[in-house]
């Protein structure tokens, strides 16, 4: 049975797991659609910072006390033109997947987030079919420009 927990600080976070283990657990099994080690921290940390327009919260999925899910959501701070948070990271364990995991922490995090929720999915992601049934949807496509680093 999946246990679903949330946390709202680092040392909150640690009585279960340290920030290393959740990065690393992120970073294996986002698997080709996951970001640098670095690039997590960052975006756990500005969950976690308490500063003014930052915020948010991590959730993590366990069965049997292992962790078998996490979902990373920020709070954008710009409610009323951007939805106010954006799940920024979620991954389960390549070996717990196709169990409804995935579906329940998105179901979760978007019922104890404060306003509208986004993400971010390739459109090759097999995840994005989930999305969908859970009832995001697509709108515009997302443009970047990546400027030179001088």
């Amino acid at each position: 049975m999946l246990e679903i927990r949330e946390y709202h600080s680092l040392k909150e976070m640690e009585n279960d797991f340290s920030l290393e283990t959740l990065i690393n657990f992120l970073h294996t099994h986002l698997d080709r659609f996951g970001d640098s080690k670095e690039a997590i921290k960052k975006c756990v940390n500005y969950a976690f910072s308490g500063k003014e327009g930052n915020g948010g919260f991590v959730a993590g999925g366990f069965i049997e006390k292992e962790l078998v899910g996490a979902v990373v959501m920020n709070e954008t701070g710009m409610g009323g033109y951007i939805p106010e948070n954006i799940l920024v990271y979620i991954a389960v364990n390549s070996n717990f997947r196709n169990q409804g995991i995935g579906g329940k922490l998105v179901k979760h995090v978007v019922e104890k987030s404060s306003g509208d929720v986004k993400l971010h999915v390739e459109y090759d992601n097999p995840a994005k079919k989930l999305y969908e049934r859970l009832g995001f949807t697509n709108k515009y496509a997302e443009m970047r420009f990546i400027k030179e680093k001088k």
